[in-house]
């Protein structure tokens, strides 16, 4: 199933009064001024992803409920959204309610699953328990809600913007922290080297490799080794064409050239690794426009694979 559709009103600079759809095709590009909205979006998915995990209070807790509804609770008292999946014969959509309450919290209102036979007259609906302050699309058994839950987890959204001295990306990373690329690639080095030292998994390796030189000439390869201290720790070292023998660090790959790393490493990585949707902060930043039309080149094929 692919989603296809969502419509939400109430959310941070969404109105409440007039709901915003957005319908996806394999790709969907939002462009639009600063301050349109487009970060927002991001947001939403990003909340799709901490209630999937039963973690939506830590979400609001972090973020402040007044924050997250449309000019704050004396405006707005509800988020409302829809998200559509579909395949050729199905259709199933999920319709949540988040409302305010005190102290400054977001509860669950109502939640709906509808499930559409494409060649039946009309669609089947069913609700779940409201009330309470976590979505119960998880843990609800029935077949539908099973099916959008799955899906809805797959979901992933990723910002490779920190790639200051101090980031994740540059730092040591847990060997053993693999089982998926993080959304600010923290682990980058650590699921390279899991990519790297696999039989299965080393011509992904590989590839990503090549495209890294598409748009980096001198890079040769990395060298993902743990440190010596014990912690089993790795990072993100390297070496160039002119000098093998010299290791770099990560301290010594440019802004542009660690974010396009990341990019080709979450396009191109084994498909049980991969997300069924991913959303993507501003990739085009700080790249240069080589490196642009190289993601462009990436992206398309995916999105239909």
């Amino acid at each position: 199933m692919k989603l296809t559709r969502i419509t939400v009103s109430g959310f941070k600079s969404i109105d409440n009064r007039h709901e915003e759809t957005i319908n996806f095709g394999d790709v969907c590009l939002v462009l639009g001024a600063n301050g349109s909205g487009k970060s927002n979006l991001v947001s939403f998915f990003k909340m799709l992803g901490y209630m999937h995990t039963g973690a939506l209070q830590n979400y609001v807790g972090t973020y402040g409920a007044s924050q997250l509804l449309f000019y704050g609770p004396q405006i707005t008292e509800s988020i409302n959204f829809s998200i559509t999946l579909e395949d050729d014969q199905t259709e199933d959509t999920y319709t949540v309610k988040l409302s305010h309450g005190l102290p400054n919290r977001l509860f669950v209102n109502g939640e709906r699953v509808s499930f559409y036979k494409k060649d039946r007259p009309k669609p089947q609906d069913y609700f779940l328990g409201s009330g309470g302050p976590e979505t119960s699309l998880p843990s609800d058994h029935r077949q539908t809600s099973a099916i959008l839950a799955k899906h809805l987890g797959k979901i992933q959204t990723f910002q490779f913007h920190d790639t200051s001295d101090t980031s994740r990306i540059r730092g040591d990373a847990y060997s053993d922290d693999v089982s998926y690329l993080r959304r600010d690639a923290g682990n980058l080095a650590a699921f390279l080297k899991m990519l790297k030292d696999s039989n299965a998994w080393r011509p992904y390796y590989e590839r990503i490799v090549r495209h890294i030189r598409t748009v980096m000439p001198q890079f040769q390869d990395f060298v993902l080794e743990l440190s010596p201290d014990g912690h089993r720790s790795v990072r993100l070292n390297w070496t160039d064409k002119t000098r093998p023998d010299y290791l770099f660090g990560p301290d010594q790959i440019s802004d542009g050239s660690l974010r396009f790393m990341a990019l080709v490493t979450l396009l191109l990585q084994p498909p049980p690794f991969l997300p069924s949707v991913i959303v993507i902060d501003e990739p085009e930043l700080g790249l240069h426009p080589a490196a642009i039309v190289e993601l462009a080149g990436l992206i398309k094929p995916l999105s239909t694979s």
